[in-house]
């Protein structure tokens, strides 16, 4: 993998954790994936009780997937909306789901600190800069939603043009919305520490074993198997490779680019002086953020869904989107044009059909899972980890209580409809800015398709 995370990690980090499981184990807890949902998992049993036996399943290495190759924004964001989250509860629930979100980036932060883990964070925010009238109305009406909502300018702020423009130095910006409920850190060099940190507490970590069946009370590899009272789903992109779980998750693929490291000239121009994570109003999403060693790391959608949701390892990598990334970002900044680009990576990210994100526990299968985070995991695996863990030793608390908690998305249509449905909401959305730029109007196959995306 050429992610700039995995090269840029010191190396006791890269230090081999764990072994292939070849056998028959017995555990209290098996865990399937070893990537920031399963490790915060073990990481929070861990707090709730030393002695529990915990099993790692991992196909690869631990931080393989995405938790290795995001964004690196530990945001509070969730892919369903307040409006989507209190129509499934109620508006105090979709506000305490909100509010657990805001106060997981600070949990995040708190646990690095405590622990000792050096993950580069930054907690700067996030400015989302609109750079046409229809970007900056959108801007507008989604600050009002947010004072509907009962949250002040000290969680969501609307900035004009002469403030985000100091703090992004973009081409063509008009205004931007700003959130402080936002952590930039290096997400590799985090699901590393995690890694460590649970196997040193006792967790055992199977690597290069690929879970072939999510069952009650077992998990399956081609030359062993665990069991145990509670098994635990946290393969979020890789989930179709189970057996059964097909339909339950779409892997989408976000791609992503690493300038070399920019001088101080450049910076100067750009901005990004706190470290804030950064995008802008398009609705083909995009995503940034600046480094801890002084490079941009740029990602965004727009790869293809892959016939029968495969994932295979040179999907990470599609020459068009790479250039498509480095257009969009010399269009932010087009003083950039001469500077290298080091890195390119990608990976799948999980999608519900309803972009719900959830978790939850079948008290009598011991089935649990946590997932659907729709690329904005970073933040809520974390909280995802610590319901899990609440939900299996049986603590009643304010996060199972969450309206997260126990959502069942409905499964994805069979094929070729699953591949025709992905494929025309990736051409709608990817068209959607160029008809608005052309036309001045805001896209109706855009609103209509949002309808579909838990917006």
């Amino acid at each position: 993998m050429t992610s700039l995370w995995w090269d840029t990690l010191p190396e006791d980090l890269r230090a081999p954790l764990g072994i292939q499981l070849v056998d028959e184990v017995e555990a209290d807890v098996a865990i399937i994936g070893a990537g920031f949902t399963g490790l915060w998992t073990a990481y929070y049993l861990q707090q709730h009780d030393r002695s529990l036996r915990i099993a790692l399943i991992e196909a690869e290495y631990a931080g393989f997937g995405a938790s290795g190759r995001n964004g690196g924004w530990c945001s509070a964001l969730f892919p369903a909306s307040m409006s989507a989250v209190a129509k499934a509860s109620s508006d105090q629930q979709a506000v305490r789901m909100q509010d657990a979100m805001h106060q997981t980036v600070d949990e995040v932060a708190r646990v690095a600190e405590r622990e000792g883990w050096d993950i580069q964070a930054a907690k700067g925010g996030t400015v989302v800069v609109a750079r046409t009238p229809l970007q900056w109305q959108r801007a507008r009406e989604e600050i009002a939603e947010w004072r509907r909502w009962g949250y002040g300018e000290a969680d969501y702020a609307l900035l004009g043009p002469n403030a985000a423009r100091a703090m992004l130095g973009a081409t063509d910006v008009l205004g931007a919305t700003y959130t402080p409920h936002c952590m930039a850190i290096h997400p590799a060099r985090l699901v590393r520490h995690m890694a460590r940190t649970v196997v040193e507490r006792g967790a055992l970590l199977f690597e290069g074993s690929r879970a072939q069946a999510w069952e009650p009370g077992v998990v399956r590899t081609a030359h062993g198997s665990v069991r145990a009272r509670h098994v635990v789903r946290a393969t979020e992109g890789y989930t179709a490779d189970l057996e059964g779980q097909r339909r339950t998750m779409v892997p989408i693929y976000s791609l992503m680019l690493a300038t070399e490291p920019l001088p101080e000239e450049d910076w100067s121009r750009i901005g990004l002086a706190a470290r804030p994570t950064f995008a802008d109003g398009r609705h083909l999403i995009i995503y940034g953020q600046r480094t801890a060693d002084g490079r941009l790391a740029f990602g965004g959608r727009g790869a293809p869904y892959h016939f029968g949701s495969r994932v295979q390892p040179h999907f990470d990598r599609d020459p068009q989107v790479f250039a498509e990334l480095w257009r969009t970002l010399i269009d932010l900044f087009p003083f950039l044009a001469d500077r290298a680009v080091t890195h390119t990576w990608g990976g799948p990210i999980g999608v519900p059909r309803d972009w719900f994100a959830s978790c939850g526990l079948d008290t009598e299968t011991g089935q649990a899972w946590s997932g659907g985070y729709v690329g904005d995991g970073v933040g809520t695996s974390n909280l995802g980890g610590r319901t899990l863990a609440d939900l299996i030793v049986g603590h009643d608390s304010e996060l199972t209580r969450l309206p997260w908690v126990g959502h069942r998305s409905p499964r994805w249509e069979p094929e070729p409809l699953r591949w025709l449905g992905t494929g025309l909401g990736l051409r709608v959305m990817g068209s959607a800015d160029d008809v608005e730029a052309r036309t001045g109007r805001p896209s109706r196959r855009a609103k209509v398709f949002s309808r579909f995306l838990g917006h």
